[in-house]
């Protein structure tokens, strides 16, 4: 399998969690080289990423990748219940961390890349007012849970660590949801998602509302 990724993206990071949950052997091909840049345009013309490449399967989206992998190359880390009413809990969950923290996470970073002329304010504070709803959402529903889901650790954390990670660098997350940052740290403390943090240190430069000097 070739795994199309870059070390410092959020979403790719959520698929690389899922590999190194289960030691899966992949071949990484970072978007640092060129040549996969090439390969990445060929297999997919948006470009997004993760991109898989499993023999003639191409899959795209870092959940699907994950459901892959779960089908093809199961390990002892059942990332998606087998029980098809606790999968519901974790795809839902795994929904909440991609549109409700990562999305409204990226609207502020790439508003801070535009020309100051072309920024929108109003945006920005949509983006902002949002991440606040749901981190306050969020510190009620995993009161008394080690997991975003009482499955265990899932294809919701795998979702919920980049995001949240990411999140609080962008827009803190308060001292009053003491709940979410502690499942934040409990994450960041999990090998497979300390791994992918660690790859990814290299690049913090690329951080453009500048990576504080934590985690």
């Amino acid at each position: 399998m070739k795994l199309y990724a870059h070390p410092f993206s959020s979403f790719c990071q959520k698929a690389l969690i899922a590999f190194y949950e289960n030691d899966i052997a992949f071949e990484y091909r970072s978007l640092e080289d060129p040549s996969a840049n090439a390969e990445l345009r060929a297999l997919w013309p948006l470009k997004r990423f993760p991109v898989l490449q499993d023999g003639e399967m191409t899959v795209l989206e870092s959940a699907s990748i994950i459901e892959h992998l779960q089908a093809h190359y199961p390990g002892p880390v059942r990332l998606i219940p087998d029980d098809a009413a606790a999968a519901v809990e974790v795809r839902m969950m795994d929904r909440v961390f991609d549109n409700y923290v990562s999305t409204p996470q990226g609207r502020i970073v790439f508003n801070s890349m535009r020309a100051e002329a072309d920024r929108d304010p109003l945006g920005d504070a949509e983006a902002r007012k949002m991440l606040e709803t749901t981190y306050a959402w969020l510190d009620q529903r995993l009161a008394g849970r080690e997991w975003a889901t009482d499955h265990g650790f899932s294809l919701a954390d795998c979702a919920a660590a980049p995001a949240l990670f990411y999140a609080d660098w962008t827009h803190p997350i308060p001292e009053r949801f003491e709940t979410l940052k502690a499942y934040r740290a409990r994450l960041l403390a999990r090998p497979s998602v300390a791994r992918c943090v660690d790859e990814a240190r290299p690049y913090r430069d690329y951080f453009p509302l500048g990576a504080p000097a934590r985690d």
